[in-house]
């Protein structure tokens, strides 16, 4: 069984009189331990499907099916539950609490799921020194750099042991030595099992993944898998 299929999933939005067809039909599968990119320009439809494959959208008709739930069927609160369980997000602009510690910010997920003080705390530590970040866990979002703070955003990520990473323009707000830096330690944690989908409009980007999913006017215009050689170099 796929990690993520989509069958047939279209989403449209009503505005006015007319319909906006921002995804029509698509149809595709993610495998367990996969490292994918989600390419196309602005309006493309990427950004719907990332929100659908997120949760944190419904598609209007087809289904879609996250680790073996059909997830296009719940309602708000069942979504809000899975995304807690299944889904580990990475956004470019790292959604951290700015009065709260490293720590803090990465037990948050732990909280919402009722893990005690102690474990949490256990948890949290272990995330951030997986992500290089054992001397900085006190410190707060405005002390850290940005490359510290995406770190942050990924040690969160994690703590739940989510089915899927999620990863959304992550690059898009560090300088080239910081986004390479957090491209390797996505391809650590790839290397180490987990499953990332890279939404991105940097070619660049997109081929430190395995795998390039194009899409183009609400379509899947391509789906290539990357071999060694079309790859940056380690």
């Amino acid at each position: 069984m796929p990690l993520i299929r989509l069958a047939k999933v279209s989403r449209r939005y009503q505005m006015g009189a007319e319909t906006i067809h921002a995804l029509r039909e698509v149809s595709l599968e993610i495998e367990r331990g996969e490292y994918v990119a989600i390419m196309g320009p602005s309006g493309s439809g990427k950004s719907t499907l990332m929100n659908l494959v997120g949760c944190l959208d419904s598609p209007t008709s087809g289904e879609y099916e996250l680790n073996g739930s059909l997830v296009s069927q719940m309602d708000d609160n069942a979504l809000a539950e899975i995304r807690n369980r299944e889904i580990g997000f990475i956004f470019q602009t790292f959604n951290l609490l700015p009065r709260s510690d490293a720590l803090r910010n990465v037990e948050l997920p732990l909280i919402y799921s009722g893990i005690g003080a102690t474990e949490r705390r256990q948890i949290a530590l272990s995330a951030l020194k997986h992500v290089g970040l054992a001397e900085r866990v006190h410190h707060k979002p405005n002390e850290l750099s940005g490359g510290q703070r995406q770190r942050v955003a990924v040690a969160r990520a994690l703590v739940n042991k989510p089915s899927l990473l999620l990863a959304d323009e992550p690059t898009g707000n560090l300088d080239t030595k910081t986004g390479i830096e957090i491209l390797a330690l996505f391809s650590e944690l790839w290397r180490g099992g987990n499953t990332i989908i890279l939404v991105t409009h940097e070619e660049d980007v997109a081929r430190h993944a395995q795998r390039i999913i194009r899409i183009r006017d609400g379509l899947v215009a391509s789906d290539e898998v990357l071999t060694a050689d079309t790859q940056p170099a380690a």
